[in-house]
């Protein structure tokens, strides 16, 4: 499967010395990261990740767990390892982030740095049971989250069609199982909404004992989907990371 299948570009940006690499949350699409591509090109060229099952991938079949998930798109971004790497995920796209940086780390690819955002630490299991609930559950969860115009889920033919993915990436990250091994070697930065109820403070701050790089946690006014809010201040502090990178390497 071409590196094109998994990776989206969505900024003209192709020769930025440096790529983030964006990977979606539970039923998202690399679509949700179309104006983190704009806003830093041409400085960063920004890749997202599309999972199969969705938008124009939709006949592809799911796949069943995070690790599978992670193997499956490691492969197109080797291809694109050919300058600094920085990835950023939220919510479950942090978790395939760092099963995905733990399989290069392995290969010996280095990563710059990690963001991850809305996503308790692997080692953390809450135990969540979400895609085990009714269709009617499963939206009042997506309710509670506040991340989508909640009219839509008046709509028949809609809930039809999101609700495989939906159900699926519930299902991968929920049974997802950490299992022990080398820390990472990069900087990660956590990034949590005070009032998000899928995560606390002391499950974010547990992403510390996942690497032996710098570790930073920072807090937003906001639920689950903060980041829709606080763009820009996100958008610094990963320009930031990037220039600092830069300035250390040259």
């Amino acid at each position: 499967m071409s590196t094109e299948t998994w990776l989206r570009r969505y900024g003209s940006a192709p020769q930025a010395p440096h790529r983030l690499i964006c990977l979606p949350h539970a039923g998202g699409s690399a679509t949700f990261y179309h104006p983190v591509a704009l806003a830093l090109a041409p400085s960063v060229d920004v890749l997202a990740v599309q999972y199969p099952g969705r938008q124009d991938r939709r006949n592809e079949p799911f796949t069943a767990t995070i690790q599978e998930l992670a193997e499956q798109i490691v492969p197109a971004v080797r291809q694109v390892a050919d300058r600094p790497l920085t990835f950023f995920g939220h919510s479950m796209g942090s978790t395939v982030a760092f099963e995905i940086v733990r399989q290069l780390q392995a290969e010996g690819i280095a990563v710059s740095g990690m963001f991850v955002s809305g996503r308790f630490a692997p080692s953390v299991d809450r135990g969540e049971r979400v895609h085990e609930m009714s269709d009617a559950g499963v939206l009042a969860e997506l309710r509670r989250l506040d991340g989508t115009d909640a009219r839509m889920f008046d709509t028949p033919d809609i809930v039809e069609m999101i609700m495989p993915a939906l159900r699926n990436d519930y299902r991968a990250i929920e049974t997802y199982k950490y299992l022990p091994g080398p820390p990472l070697t990069c900087a990660v930065y956590a990034l949590l909404g005070d009032a998000d109820p899928k995560v606390n403070a002391a499950e974010m701050r547990a992403w510390a004992g996942h690497t032996t790089g710098p570790f930073t946690f920072t807090t937003f006014a906001g639920g689950h989907f903060y980041l829709t809010h606080h763009m820009p201040a996100i958008l610094a502090a990963i320009t930031a990371h990037i220039e600092e990178e830069q300035r250390t390497s040259a």
